[in-house]
């Protein structure tokens, strides 16, 4: 029986079919609840996964049943072969068709690559943005690039691809002023808006759970201006998604540590220095890159893939007395 007999499943029947590939650990900007102002300690660029190795990896998960690349950072587009890279990961076929690419990203840079991107097989793309007040943006992020992103919004808007969401990591006393404001904006931009549950991942391990705005608040406070109502089956998606004032617009809402959906969690994550992870929060990683750069074959490194997958736990444990944050904050991981 060849290890690429079948999909990959967890213990606990958790079918996986979304790869996370982070393609670079340093970005542009310097989120207060991601980074200090100063940064992080960068990966060292020989331990960063070349273009070739990450192409390798994607056909060995397409074998494994994977149809998604979900391309993360850092900040992605800080990649000098990002073009490249959605190229030949989407040329890529599973058993299921060519590999579906998609992008997390800032914003920053996304007009310039934009149609290169779309040409080279980018499906769709999500970007991130906290704040629609630019002086929020610049004390939030450390840096004075509001108008940057709403190019990239725009460049996104005008590609045609579709949905196009915009991710606001919600955060009292910062931006839960302004839920409605960014729910309009996304919506005069054709733009699905998907709030976010601060989680446990900064770099200086301040979150508290005592002032997360959770999920629930969000609903209650788009709901003094929005009549929501409930929208289709979430299935594995992370978001509970509203329909907005009865018309095509949507909203979702991603209470990762109120209402998580670890029981149909279908991810695997790939880091820039090449460590398999099976959850966002696991404590331990496979050391892929050391495979890739033995002489591994293709069955060895699905071998280990499966390993890592076998030893995925029911849930991510916040709740839990024992509960540890990651080592590495969510810039080192990938979204």
């Amino acid at each position: 029986m060849s290890v690429f007999d079948g999909p990959i499943v967890d213990r606990f029947g958790r079918v996986h079919r979304d790869l996370r590939i982070s393609l670079t650990d340093r970005c542009n900007l310097r989120c207060t609840y991601c980074m200090p102002a100063e940064g992080v300690p960068w990966l060292a660029k020989q331990n960063i996964l070349t273009t070739d190795e990450i192409e390798r990896v994607g056909r060995v998960l397409a074998r494994l049943g994977i149809v998604e690349a979900r391309l993360t950072g850092g900040e992605p587009l800080l990649r000098p072969d990002i073009v490249d890279v959605v190229r030949r990961l989407a040329r890529i076929e599973g058993p299921e068709g060519p590999l579906r690419v998609s992008l997390t990203t800032n914003g920053i840079r996304l007009d310039r690559f934009m149609d290169e991107l779309v040409d080279a097989g980018l499906e769709r793309v999500n970007i991130s943005l906290d704040t629609v007040n630019p002086q929020r943006f610049a004390e939030l992020t450390r840096r004075d690039r509001f108008e940057d992103v709403l190019l990239g919004i725009r460049a996104a808007q005008l590609s045609g691809l579709r949905p196009l969401k915009l991710n606001a990591v919600a955060m009292r006393g910062v931006n839960d002023d302004e839920f409605c404001d960014l729910l309009r904006f996304a919506m005069e931009h054709e733009a699905e808006l998907r709030f976010i549950e601060q989680m446990p991942l900064d770099a200086g391990h301040v979150w508290s759970r005592v002032a997360m705005v959770q999920g629930e608040e969000i609903i209650a406070k788009l709901s003094e201006e929005f009549v929501l109502t409930p929208f289709g089956e979430r299935g594995s998606s992370p978001a509970e998604i509203f329909s907005v004032n009865g018309g095509l617009s949507t909203v979702g809402v991603i209470a990762s540590v109120t209402a998580p959906f670890c029981g149909a969690c279908d991810r695997v994550r790939l880091t820039a220095d090449g460590q398999l992870r099976n959850c966002l929060f696991a404590r331990t990683e496979s050391d892929l890159l050391g495979l890739l750069r033995g002489g591994a074959s293709d069955e060895e490194i699905a071998v280990m893939v499966g390993t890592c997958i076998a030893g995925k736990l029911p849930g991510h444990g916040i709740d839990d007395e024992g509960f540890l944050q990651p080592d590495r904050p969510m810039s080192a991981i990938g979204g």
